[in-house]
């Protein structure tokens, strides 16, 4: 049988009051162990248990306003309608936050990424698609307050880019577009296009987080063979006279990563070490999700362009997310950057399964 949230809510304020007791308990100050054990379960509660009582109080205040609407006044009446739409919109906001506090957390979250754009299916199309994507995402970084780097990149013979890396850094940045990995399609006439037919073409998108030092994963030196070579990117005379770009691969694997961006050799070794412990994470966690994962919504399929995750179809004006079945007629505005509607769409289904996953009813 499914706990509902607010009886969940209800056991975690008892637990709150019963924690703050036994703190108070003369008995506890002298078990140090005890002690320090029941703070931290104190300020870990503290915040739900907050968040209800104000639950608790905008309820109370919408049973007054509820009254104030039947009063025999007509102006009573008015304000009490008024007070109404105060209260609600208050309510549910709270009872927003109070679900997303529920969710267990991910603690990846706060991580800055690696962001990986390939071209797929399309060609030269596919290529510019990429292109477009890199814009996308860099403009709603920036939004965001995150900072974009180049690592390395793979321009298009027609513009746009075979493959381009980056690493967007800011506290919050996995957080805000885990959710984007997968297979992106496009339908548009391509400019190159002489009959004016629409074509499709894809481009992979992938989303890593970077690891914290308390989890990186340790590289034996033996299985890696590291080359440097002139970068083939922007930055002026500079990059042709020095081997400043550095190539990583992990020969158990075969993973190679690439950095070419920094003028020092020794940063574009740093990125590219980072890059393949993130790398070599992902693969590893999806190894052990792989079970569970083909039945979940939001995870990522194989790549093929059957299994995508989103389509972009410009002559219709509109971007379609196959995963929670949402459709935005806002095409321009979502290439520009603006992604927050979509973002906050796929949030709130990941919260609604993670409290399914949990056993709590709404």
């Amino acid at each position: 049988m499914k706990e509902s949230i607010h009886q969940r809510l209800e056991r975690i304020a008892d637990r709150f009051e019963e924690v703050g007791r036994l703190l108070a308990a003369p008995e506890t100050a002298g078990r140090s162990q005890q002690f320090r054990e029941l703070s931290k379960e104190y300020a870990r509660l503290k915040p739900l248990a907050d968040r209800y009582r104000e639950l608790h109080r905008l309820e109370s205040e919408l049973a007054a306003a509820e009254e104030l609407r039947a009063d025999a006044d007509a102006s009573m009446r008015a304000l009490g309608e008024e007070e109404l739409g105060r209260v609600r919109g208050a309510l549910g906001a709270v009872e927003e936050e109070l679900k997303g506090m529920l969710v267990p957390r991910d603690p990846r979250d706060e991580r800055s990424v690696f962001l990986e754009v390939r071209a797929g299916t399309g060609g030269d199309e596919a290529a510019i698609f990429a292109g477009d994507l890199l814009r996308m995402y860099s403009r709603y970084a920036e939004s965001q307050g995150f900072t974009v780097e180049i690592l390395a990149e793979s321009p298009g013979e027609h513009g746009g880019y075979k493959e381009i890396i980056t690493r967007i850094a800011g506290a919050g940045a996995f957080s805000r577009l885990k959710f984007e990995s997968g297979t992106h399609r496009v339908q548009r006439v391509p400019a190159t296009e002489a009959q004016g037919r629409i074509h499709t073409s894809a481009c992979t998108v992938a989303i890593l987080p970077e690891l914290d030092e308390v989890d990186e994963i340790e590289l034996n030196p033996s299985d890696l063979r590291i080359d440097t070579f002139r970068s083939s990117g922007a930055g002026g005379q500079h990059v042709n006279k020095t081997d400043s770009a550095v190539r990583i691969t992990h020969l158990p694997t075969g993973l190679v990563v690439e950095c070419q961006d920094e003028r020092s050799q020794h940063k574009n070794r740093s990125r590219a070490m980072a890059l393949l412990k993130a790398r070599l994470k992902a693969a590893e966690e999806e190894r052990q999700q792989s079970a569970q994962a083909h039945s979940r919504r939001l995870q990522v399929g194989s790549g093929d362009r059957s299994e995508r995750i989103r389509t972009y179809n410009f002559p219709q004006g509109r971007v379609t997310d196959h995963r929670i079945d949402l459709t935005l007629y806002k095409l321009e505005e979502i290439m520009d950057g603006k992604l927050d509607e979509l973002v906050g769409a796929l949030q709130r289904e990941y919260q609604a399964e993670q409290l399914a996953a949990e056993g709590l009813a709404s």
